[in-house]
């Protein structure tokens, strides 16, 4: 028990570190070269969301531009996703599957989310509005197997952090490009939509009874 609460505080205390110099943090972000240690301050970062990992991945964006940038901001939030699981699995899943299965209905919500994880993951990834913490800690509580969340998730997690750094990018490059940028990814998350709406209807479809 005194070893969760103190990672936690551990947790707390750097999130304030990061609150605390935020600022100048995000300015070496924009002036240094050495892209394997911006690299690990964007783990760094998505891992402790005090300043949202948008702003963060624009900023590299703007940095290194629209590929480099994007490929910086994915490892980054992808790696600090992985830490997250694997944190949350092996420290507090027996705490948090005890309030999973507390009551009844979200734990009939947990299997639906067991039993078709792989595409539940992805697709919250595909989601901007959907937090990444929720995502990393109720899959960490849940069954499903760490593979399947990595995969699901560095896959889901590719469009999002790619238009973060290309908004980045033209915002110093060329504003008007912005537009276009969100215009491609809103259609992305329609179709994705479409087929998850898809999806549901024929999995419906196929368990209804005779």
């Amino acid at each position: 028990m005194y070893k969760k609460i103190i990672l936690a505080v551990f947790y707390l205390a750097i999130g304030y570190l990061i609150y605390q110099f935020g600022e100048e943090i995000l300015s070496w972000l924009q002036h240094t070269d050495n892209v394997l240690l911006v690299a690990v301050m964007a783990t760094i970062m998505a891992l402790f969301p005090v300043i949202p990992y948008p702003i963060v991945g624009g900023v590299i964006g703007a940095a290194y531009g629209p590929i480099i940038g994007g490929l910086i901001t994915w490892t980054g939030s992808t790696t600090a996703s992985i830490l997250m699981f694997l944190f949350v699995r092996y420290v507090y899943q027996d705490w948090g599957v005890q309030i999973l299965n507390r009551y009844k209905r979200i734990g009939e919500l947990t299997g639906i989310f067991e039993r078709h994880a792989f595409l539940a993951i992805a697709f919250a990834r595909c989601v901007p509005i959907v937090p990444s913490i929720v995502v990393n800690v109720y899959s960490a509580l849940s069954r499903v197997s760490f593979w399947t969340y990595t995969i699901a998730s560095s896959l889901g997690k590719i469009p999002a952090m790619l238009l973060f750094a290309v908004v980045g990018d033209n915002f110093v490059t060329d504003p008007r490009n912005i537009l276009l940028a969100v215009g491609v990814y809103s259609l992305f998350l329609g179709i994705v939509l479409w087929i998850h709406r898809k999806w549901r209807r024929a999995s419906k479809s196929i368990q209804a009874p005779e």
